[in-house]
């Protein structure tokens, strides 16, 4: 076990395993509600108070990532203040003899930013090689943030301490000296310059060599959140309305700012990059100016080109894609290239539209039960919208076998026990019953991207349909899967696939707004029938023609094996615990935030699953519920989300809508609006909420062309049938020569169900969890044909296994967090769900002695 001074290595586990090898309305039917560009709750990357002195200068930046997820933020604000993309590399990516040979020998880079990151500059694994840097390259200027800040004071001798608190996704004011990196940015108290904090440690001010000067500190204000901060005269402290943690008063100031006395090297300890400091890009655009007056000054470094780079280099001018192809263990290379292994398909879409159909029959579930819930709906999928108040859902869509092109994909990865990381066991299921198997060296994302690039088509097919689905892929992929992703390791191995999904071939759309019924069917050149939209036209016809009274209902199995409540995977007494350890991982900078999670379980037997799901949508109406049932896997989904993860349009938008927040519904109108106000003010909740948002921004800048990541609605309070959320809205336009599979990669799994910095933050909760998630925590939806794709969030949801039902639910853990409170809100997301299935047994108990109804 290694020990840093201050303690901060407390798990035993070896260090190699931390690192890896490396806008139109659609979806389940969710509105977007586009700002317009001036409109000030539109945010862009980054406040953009001041007007700088940027210049336009061309500065080519080495961005040098240690393992955080808020790099790629600064990434786009570089790319935009120095005109040219910066290269990004990890930490650990390149020797110190590459890097000094492209700095001095081919002069490709004109500074050098330090970003942050989890854990300590104490630890050669966290800081990697940039120690090395700032000992070396005493002429080359150089800007570290948060780690990289500490990193600089602790090259040259200063102490790294616990601060008097950690502080992450929470706002301080600013007092500077007036130094040119602070140029055009307003001073002290009530001045406006506010700044997002993530860090638990700082350099200790009294440490500092006579080489570092300080240049920034915070005021002696306290702390702020978000909407104080935004608002400061209308919001009183503290809150009469606050969940019971106040903000805390800072006893001393907590240095900011550093400089070099003789190099041109700086640091700030907060983040410039987040989507809530104020002047953040004018800080780079201040950072920019003073390296082209360096350079001028300096006639060796004023001779540097931008273009003179090696080979070698220029592969990574695209400083996102370098990373993503790292972390992903560098696939991808030969699409790119624009070379195609897979045979082409040509596929064509045939569709028809049904004018108010859906109106004239009774519910949603009506049709589904009559045209795919024969035999409990097996081998069926339904994305079901069935939260459609406040404008939030518009389209649900719904599919079974049967198709010439239908097949259904189970993937499950190898056991990674013995240190393999890639790989895994596909089997492919045809409408016939024919099955193939297939080990997949590279991994399922790798195999679903070359068959989303094999197909051809032609986009006038789908001309006028209002929604991104036109069929193709459909189902889950499991938490596991971010093993492609970056993540070091899976320690828990699922007992369901990681990944199942259906080609679907055949596909019926409903339009709450209107009532109108769509039937879409793909086929390819050698079978152009359209028998299935002719024969389902005409059963929707004569069941519209019925008279709404109809209660249909299937046989249900009884099992013997019953038991009288859910088991938790976890006492009361080990969660508490759970996040004391969570905590501990905060106070030491291993972590921002942890999103901690556990199981229940239960044994139900070959329940009614079809009348489960049915009653679920009923008490728990969500805008991305979804139904799956995989017949052959003896596994069904019924997912109840109030979550997207990721959407991407047919005009390239990218869309994330993260949820971090959570509080009950009231039970009187008084007491309802009180926990939602409650909510919305809660300082605890917003640090949350900011941290994943600022996450998802660099999820989302790894693959949106710079400058177009914008946060269209922040911390927006959302009420469903049994709980209040808080909710953001975060869009980019994605960049043309990455694929769809490159950008669901590029951010799963959700940064709502990890935590940031995301892969340390895996890490650790691969640690503190005792049982696999599975297909909780990861993602439902779609990946049409042509490349759009609508994921959600797998939460509020029950997974029906070979007769056992399991719910998952868990919360965020930040510095604010207290456990009693955080087991509390864990048990409240499981509790919708579990009321269901156990309503749902004791009717099946009920009524098990009696013959079952006939539809």
């Amino acid at each position: 076990m290694a020990t840093t001074p201050l303690g901060i290595r407390s798990y035993p586990y070896p260090w190699w395993l931390r690192r890896s090898s490396a806008a139109s309305p659609g979806g389940f039917g969710v509105r977007t509600v586009r700002f317009p560009s001036n409109h000030p709750r539109r945010l862009c990357s980054g406040p953009r108070e001041g007007a700088g002195e940027g210049g336009h200068e061309i500065v080519r930046t080495l961005l040098i990532d240690n393992y955080d997820s808020y790099t790629y933020n600064i990434f786009q604000e570089l790319t935009v203040v120095n005109r040219v993309a910066p290269v990004v590399i990890y930490n650990d990516e390149w020797t110190w003899e590459y890097i000094y040979d492209c700095l001095y020998e081919k002069k490709a880079f004109d500074n050098i930013v330090i970003s942050p990151g989890p854990g300590s500059p104490m630890c050669a694994d966290d800081i990697g090689v940039c120690l090395h840097i700032l000992r070396e390259c005493g002429d080359i200027p150089i800007l570290g943030v948060c780690l990289g800040h500490q990193a600089l004071g602790f090259v040259h001798g200063a102490k790294i301490a616990h601060a008097p608190e950690p502080v992450h996704g929470r706002l301080s004011e600013i007092e500077h000296t007036g130094h040119n990196l602070f140029k055009h940015i307003p001073s002290g108290r009530r001045s406006g310059f506010k700044v997002v904090r993530y860090h638990s440690l700082v350099i200790q001010v009294n440490s500092l060599p006579k080489e570092l000067v300080p240049i920034a500190w915070t005021t002696s204000d306290r702390t702020l959140s978000y909407l104080e901060a935004e608002h400061p005269c209308t919001i009183s402290s503290p809150l009469s309305i606050t969940n019971g943690s106040s903000s805390y008063e800072l006893t001393e100031r907590v240095l900011m700012g550093v400089m070099h006395t003789s190099r041109p090297h700086y640091g700030v300890q907060f983040h410039p990059e987040s989507i809530a400091t104020s002047f953040g890009r004018q800080i780079f655009q201040n950072f920019k100016k003073l390296t082209v007056e360096h350079g001028l000054h300096t006639p060796s470094l004023h001779h540097r080109k931008v273009s003179d780079i090696g080979d070698k280099l220029d592969l990574l001018t695209n400083g996102s894609l370098n990373s993503i192809k790292k972390a992903n263990n560098h696939l991808h290379d030969k699409f790119l290239n624009g070379t195609r292994e897979n045979k082409r398909k040509y596929l064509k879409l045939q569709w028809k539209k049904l004018d108010g159909l859906a109106n004239r029959i009774d519910g949603r579930g009506k049709i589904f039960s009559e045209l795919f819930g024969n035999q409990n709906g097996g081998d069926t999928f339904w994305l079901d919208s069935s939260s459609t108040d406040q404008n939030r859902a518009r389209f649900s869509f719904m599919g079974g076998k049967g198709g010439p092109l239908w097949k259904q994909l189970t993937f499950r990865l190898i056991d990674q026990s013995n240190g393999s990381k890639s790989g895994g066991h596909l089997l492919i299921r045809d409408s016939s019953g024919s099955i193939k198997k297939n080990f997949l060296k590279d991994g399922f994302f790798e195999f679903i991207d070359k068959e989303i690039q094999s197909f051809q088509y032609d986009e006038r097919d789908f001309e006028g349909l209002p929604f991104d689905f036109f069929g193709g892929f459909v189902g889950f992929l499991g938490y596991g899967l971010k093993i492609e992703c970056g993540a070091s390791v899976n320690r828990h191995k699922s007992t369901t696939p990681d990944a199942c999904l259906f080609f679907s071939d055949n596909l019926l759309v409903i339009d709450h707004t209107n009532g109108d019924v769509y039937l879409l069917a793909i086929r390819d050149s050698t079978n152009l029938s359209n028998q299935w939209l002719v024969e389902t036209e005409k059963k929707l016809i004569r069941l519209a023609a019925r008279p709404k009274i109809m209660n249909i209902k299937f046989p249900s199995k009884t099992s013997p094996q019953r038991e009288s409540s859910f088991i938790p995977e976890k006492s009361k007494t080990q969660y508490l615990r759970d996040v004391a350890k969570c905590l501990n991982f905060i106070r030491d900078g291993e972590s921002y935030e942890l999103c901690l999670t556990s199981q229940q379980r239960k044994r139900v037997g070959d329940i009614d699953k079809l009348g489960l799901y049915l009653k679920l949508r009923e008490k728990n109406p969500a805008p991305y519920a979804a139904w799956l049932n995989f017949e052959n896997e003896k596994l069904a989904v019924f997912c109840s989300s109030p979550e997207r993860f990721l959407r991407l349009d047919r005009h390239g938008i990218l869309e994330a809508k993260p949820i971090k927040g959570t509080i009950s519904r009231g039970n009187t109108i008084e007491e309802d609006e009180r926990l939602r106000l409650q909510l919305q003010y809660s300082e605890k909740d917003q640090a949350e909420n900011l941290m994943i948002v600022d996450l998802l921004r660099n999820d989302l800048g790894r693959v949106c062309q710079p400058g177009t990541v914008q946060v269209s609605r922040l911390m927006e309070v959302q009420s469903y049938s049994t709980v209040h959320t808080m909710v953001s809205t975060i869009q980019g336009q994605k960049k043309t020569n990455l694929t769809p599979v490159h950008c669901i990669r590029a951010a799963f799994p959700g940064g709502s169900m990890t935590g940031a910095p995301k892969l340390r933050s895996m890490e650790l909760l691969d640690l503190v969890e005792s049982c696999p998630r599975g297909i909780y925590s990861g993602s439902i939806g779609f990946i049409s044909y042509n490349g759009t794709f609508d994921l959600n969030i797998v939460i509020r949801t029950i997974v029906w296994c070979d007769g056992d039902v399991s719910v998952g639910s868990g919360g965020a853990i930040v510095a604010l967090s207290k456990p009693e409170e955080e087991y509390d809100e864990m048990m409240l997301k499981a509790k919708a769900p579990i009321k269901v299935v156990q309503a749902m047994c004791a009717k099946e108990e009920a009524v098990s002695s009696c013959v079952p109804l006939q539809s």
